[in-house]
């Protein structure tokens, strides 16, 4: 009465094949518990994903907004110093 436990009860029955032969075995026993750990870590890749997209797209939209305004000053300031130049050498040719 080895494989007997206290209350009488045996282990359960093995089924010998499939254990030794698990290539063999086409019925895929899914973990149900495992599969929903599974699945909600995957939702919640997906949603950290999602959100350093999203802070990738607004940072790029952010600096693409400072490129530009830096781009318009710097023309700005060419303009002015162009028409600083222009109004600095008609003074001369007029004193002349």
């Amino acid at each position: 009465m080895g494989s007997q436990g206290r209350d009488g009860e045996g282990f359960p029955a093995v089924d010998v094949e499939r254990e030794l032969n698990p290539g063999d075995n086409k019925h895929v026993e899914v973990d149900p518990v495992s599969s929903q750990v599974a699945t909600s870590l995957e939702a919640k890749e997906h949603e950290k994903r999602k959100a350093a997209e999203d802070e990738r797209k607004r940072a790029k939209k952010k600096k693409e907004a400072m490129q530009t305004l830096k781009t318009t000053f710097i023309v700005s300031g060419i303009i002015a110093a162009v028409a600083v130049a222009a109004f600095a050498i008609v003074k001369k040719l007029r004193e002349n």
